[in-house]
């Protein structure tokens, strides 16, 4: 796969993700919901910390500020990491797979981090009010924004039968996370090379060359 073609994934990946967080953001109190199925639901949520919301200060002693300052800078280190593997996987002809991979974990990791970097500047807050884009009073700062979320499948929403040791009697909903575009690109770039590990981290195309080469 060329570089151009992995440009191409992942601006529509950053496009679709940042356009459905702004409207979400500009359309939606925080905590609001609209049924689109049963077991399909837009919920505006937002995310302060890390995967499934944990935060840094709920691990260590410090402050929620210094906290999601620190998973920020964590997350750009983080991007320059994944994007110089996209770069040296492209570079090195590797098989389409591993590219198609890396393309979307560097288009879902970037697209989180543009909320976590600027949304705090750019928008007010959503509590009990539809937030405004470049607003006079911002919720926050550069580098203290709040991860939008949205898309929530809760396809089993039942209670736990009485029979059941610990839990019978308590509510049981599945799937329970709210995510949003960008974490769906991270996550079917993760499962593509836990499935197609073999052809993902096969041998490249320049490696082939060589090994035939040498044979002749």
């Amino acid at each position: 796969m060329s570089l151009k073609k992995s440009l191409v994934i992942i601006i529509a990946i950053l496009a679709i993700d940042q356009i459905s967080k702004v409207y979400i953001k500009t359309n939606f109190v925080l905590g609001e919901s609209v049924d689109v199925f049963s077991w399909f639901k837009i919920l505006f949520i937002e995310n302060e910390g890390a995967a499934w919301g944990t935060k840094l200060s709920d691990l260590l002693p410090i402050s929620d500020e210094v906290g999601k300052l620190i998973l920020t800078i964590f997350r750009l280190f983080a991007i320059v990491g994944i994007g110089y593997w996209l770069f040296d996987t492209i570079k090195k002809n590797s098989s389409k797979t591993l590219i198609l991979a890396v393309s979307l974990i560097f288009a879902g990791a970037l697209g989180n981090i543009l909320d976590s970097v600027f949304y705090g500047m750019i928008f007010n807050d959503s509590y009990s009010q539809v937030a405004t884009a470049f607003s006079s009073e911002p919720y926050g700062s550069l580098f203290h924004g709040k991860v939008v979320d949205m898309l929530y499948f809760p396809m089993i929403d039942s209670v736990w039968p009485d029979w059941v040791p610990m839990v019978g009697g308590n509510n049981f909903r599945f799937f329970e996370p709210v995510f949003n575009i960008a974490d769906t690109a991270i996550s079917t770039g993760v499962g593509i090379l836990i499935v197609f590990n073999k052809s993902a981290f096969g041998e490249s195309l320049e490696e082939v060359k060589t090994d035939k080469s040498d044979q002749e």
